[in-house]
């Protein structure tokens, strides 16, 4: 056994762990914290086989930003344990169920017979000064340029609805007339009142 095969066996170990420790973490925290540790473990697998980009592009996106906003907002929202037991009971059949259908098609889709040594030949070793950014780019710019225009398309009309469901109140909408800024005159935003002193021998 070589030195890479040890690395992806320690390292498969640890995103497996961590994800099993995510899914059945009773803590919202410490969840996020098994699952930023999946995507570490995830993006060393991606060095191993020279996708470097991915890795890092891994690590600084969804571990620098999105894993952060997770947590923020999970430590943010004030939940009611009592209602989420209750949920988690009566959507539980109902869970089992989809995450049986879900590993059964996983174990059909990834067998050995599909992905196994025999069919797919292991990733040859690249010179030092080969760039799998290029090569990404382009199959990305060519091969897959619709799917990825279409992604772009999806994520722009997402954006669209949640800006659109937020401000969907007209009561709730706040806008700036710059004309009525810019007219506005002293006199009718300062209000000068003249209190009457009292006398010294009088009580204020």
């Amino acid at each position: 056994m070589t030195f890479d095969q040890i690395l992806f066996y320690v390292f498969s170990f640890w995103f497996i762990a961590s994800s099993l420790a995510m899914i059945f973490s009773r803590n919202a925290a410490k969840a996020v914290l098994f699952l930023i540790l999946s995507f570490f473990s995830a993006a060393s697998i991606w060095i191993l086989l020279e996708a470097e980009f991915l890795a890092i592009t891994l690590i600084l996106v969804y571990v620098g930003a999105v894993m952060v906003l997770f947590l923020f907002v999970i430590k943010m929202l004030n939940i009611d344990k009592s209602t989420l037991r209750a949920k988690f009971a009566g959507y539980l059949p109902l869970g089992l169920v989809v995450a049986i259908i879900i590993v059964a098609e996983m174990a059909l889709v990834l067998g050995s017979n599909q992905f196994g040594l025999e069919v797919i030949a292991a990733p040859e070793r690249h010179a030092a000064d080969y760039s799998n950014i290029t090569v990404l780019a382009m199959q990305l710019y060519t091969d897959y340029v619709y799917p990825f225009e279409l992604a772009a398309v999806l994520l722009l009309i997402a954006i669209i609805a949640a800006i659109t469901l937020v401000h969907r109140n007209e009561g709730n909408r706040k806008s700036q007339n710059i004309a009525e800024q810019v007219g506005v005159k002293a006199k009718d935003r300062v209000r000068l009142v003249s209190i009457a002193t009292p006398n010294k021998g009088e009580k204020s």
